[in-house]
């Protein structure tokens, strides 16, 4: 967060010093363990052998490693590119202010950006500081962790066009009214304002402004450095918690086979229900998430649940809770996401199945 202490004082003031010398147990504990796991499983594979839970443990660390480190990459690259560009343009590109209009634009904004869920939370932190609104946030995090352009091609494969094209639109719709709904709770005052958020100059224009500041860029090494450097630098808030997310999730997959969960995904209810519970639970990243939906459609009969199985998992992992928590520093907001999202989710996936069922 360098460069914002020293460009916007007044937004953090008291802030930079507070975390100033204090070390990110966290983060420096959840690197060093994840590191040592996955260095045992690529380097003494059968040493580790006998260890039945550390064996697990750092396969499981491996394997989602070797998942998720392109997003994490991709994350950082693009927040690396956004400390460099100043925020009139990225409001400009969204839309000002609260609307249908902008919430429309931050919805295709994740449909299209093609990161998983793990990099979309970084973009997505830094949209907000960036001065988008909490409502236009919202949006763009539900709508993107699974749908990408490349795991949308890994599910028309796995599911086919038309179950693909369904979920898609009822991600968007999803999107769209919790958007719509977070930027209202905050018009009202239920919410608190994002101390970040800018009005455009009436005159102001993108490409004009645009190709003047390009013309004024001096592209040095010095350049590329310091913006790779701020990126990795205020990509860490999220970097922790999906460390400490990979962790988590290798001790689930040491200690509950999530393939278990699969034989009650029926189009009830229960199974419904179950499904929820599970995507709480496992859900990890988009890549891991879009092949058990998949199986869960395709095996179990329930493309509701499956459904569910993506979406669920994006408004109740837990690590998309703490990154609002931190990005936003309100509790509130971040557990208002489950609180609009989740039940918008379940009754669609309940129509889902039901249409199934009656055809």
């Amino acid at each position: 967060m360098a460069e914002h202490c020293h460009m916007e004082p007044q937004q953090h003031r008291g802030g930079c010093n507070a975390k100033k010398g204090r070390a990110d147990y966290l983060l420096w504990g959840s690197l060093l363990i994840t590191v040592v796991l996955y260095v045992l499983y690529w380097q003494f594979p059968s040493q580790i052998g006998s260890i039945t839970v550390l064996a697990s443990m750092s396969q499981s660390t491996f394997d989602l490693m070797n998942t998720i480190w392109w997003g994490i990459a991709m994350g950082i690259l693009m927040v690396a590119v956004l400390t460099k560009v100043p925020r009139e343009f990225v409001v400009s590109l969204l839309g000002t202010g609260n609307g249908l209009r902008g919430i429309l634009r931050a919805t295709l904004g994740g449909v299209l950006l093609d990161l998983c869920s793990h990099g979309i939370l970084m973009v997505g932190a830094k949209l907000y500081e960036r001065g988008v609104s909490t409502g236009q946030v919202m949006a763009f995090l539900v709508a993107s962790p699974w749908n990408s352009f490349s795991l949308t091609l890994v599910l028309i494969a796995l599911i086919g066009l038309q179950w693909t094209l369904i979920f898609i639109a009822a991600s968007m719709l999803v999107a769209v009214i919790t958007g719509l709904i977070f930027d209202r709770l905050v018009t009202v005052k239920v919410l608190p304002a994002s101390p970040h958020q800018i009005d455009l100059p009436k005159d102001f224009q993108f490409w004009p402004e645009a190709k003047v500041r390009f013309n004024n860029t001096k592209f040095t090494s010095i350049f590329f450095w310091t913006m790779v450097k701020d990126g990795i630098v205020e990509s860490r808030m999220v970097i922790r918690w999906i460390l400490f997310g990979v962790l988590l999730a290798s001790l689930v997959r040491t200690f509950m086979d999530a393939e278990s969960f699969q034989t009650y995904f029926g189009p009830t209810l229960a199974g419904l229900s179950l499904t929820l519970v599970a995507a709480t639970i496992i859900e990890v990243c988009s890549e891991g998430s879009t092949p058990i939906a998949a199986d869960i459609l395709t095996r179990a009969n329930a493309p509701g649940n499956g459904f569910a199985f993506l979406m669920t998992g994006v408004a109740t992992d837990y690590t998309e809770i703490m990154v609002l928590r931190d990005t936003t520093k309100s509790w509130k907001i971040a557990l208002f996401l489950p609180l609009i999202a989740v039940p918008q989710v379940v009754l669609l996936a309940w129509l889902m199945n039901l249409t199934t069922a009656s055809s």
